[in-house]
């Protein structure tokens, strides 16, 4: 069950990135609505990872939550931000899934 909280956190690490990303274009009420949403992401992210690291190791579950909002986040910017997917920039996602999913294999 507390991987499934930290792959939540690590969901809410990518929303306030996408919300943080959102406020750049965004001016007015629109700008305090995207703010917002960055700050309930981040807290909603906080709050969870602080739930899962109370039985999970909290090396890897700190490895695997930035992970998750590192990889998210270079998702969102790729296909909603327009940013170039290179392919060393994939290589480089991909060897970072490739850590991501070794550090779940070995943690107890």
């Amino acid at each position: 069950m507390n991987w499934i909280i930290l792959f939540l956190a690590g969901l809410f690490e990518v929303s306030l990135t996408f919300c943080l990303g959102k406020t750049r274009e965004a001016s007015g009420i629109d700008f305090y609505l995207w703010g917002s949403g960055f700050l309930a992401s981040t807290v909603l992210s906080m709050a969870l990872l602080a739930k899962a690291v109370q039985t999970l190791p909290l090396g890897t579950a700190y490895a695997i939550w930035t992970g998750i909002g590192a990889v998210g986040t270079v998702l969102i910017g790729i296909f909603v931000f327009k940013e170039p997917a290179t392919p060393i920039r994939l290589f480089f996602l991909f060897t970072l899934i490739a850590s991501l999913i070794g550090l779940k294999v070995v943690s107890y």
